[in-house]
């Protein structure tokens, strides 16, 4: 069984998703609003919010939502997903690209532990961690 990260989005679930699409080079996702399970039985401001979404990336799965309307939600320094790959070209890639906007924290780098290893903090607030396995 997988362990597979939760993101939690307090209405920019979407453009989230969309975005580290476009990052990691995967398919769009297909969304699931609260609308479309819902129906009338929930608030206006609810209907067109994700209620379920997620892209494969690297063997794995990154499930996004929204939160709904009046749940408590705090932006995420609660966890880290970490991208661990053998393929540098593709670490280096997504860091680039997840840096525009965000707070590299370190920068990709050599370590004794990884030929590629960084973390930065990107424009969701959103914790990152790579490294390259060979």
């Amino acid at each position: 069984m997988a362990l597979n990260p939760y993101l939690i989005f307090n209405g920019n679930a979407r453009e989230a998703a969309l975005f580290y699409a476009q990052v990691f080079g995967t398919e769009e996702p297909q969304f699931m609003t609260y609308g479309s399970v819902h129906g009338e039985d929930i608030p206006e401001e609810a209907k067109d919010l994700i209620m379920h979404t997620y892209l494969e990336i690297a063997g794995g799965k990154l499930m996004i939502s929204d939160t709904y309307p009046g749940n408590p939600f705090q932006e995420g320094n609660n966890f880290t997903l970490a991208y661990v790959s053998n393929d540098e070209a593709a670490i280096r890639s997504a860091f680039e690209k997840l840096k525009d906007g965000g707070k590299v924290e370190m920068e990709l780098q050599e370590t004794f532990w990884s030929k590629a290893y960084g973390s930065l903090t990107d424009k969701f607030n959103i914790q990152w961690q790579f490294s390259h396995e060979a």
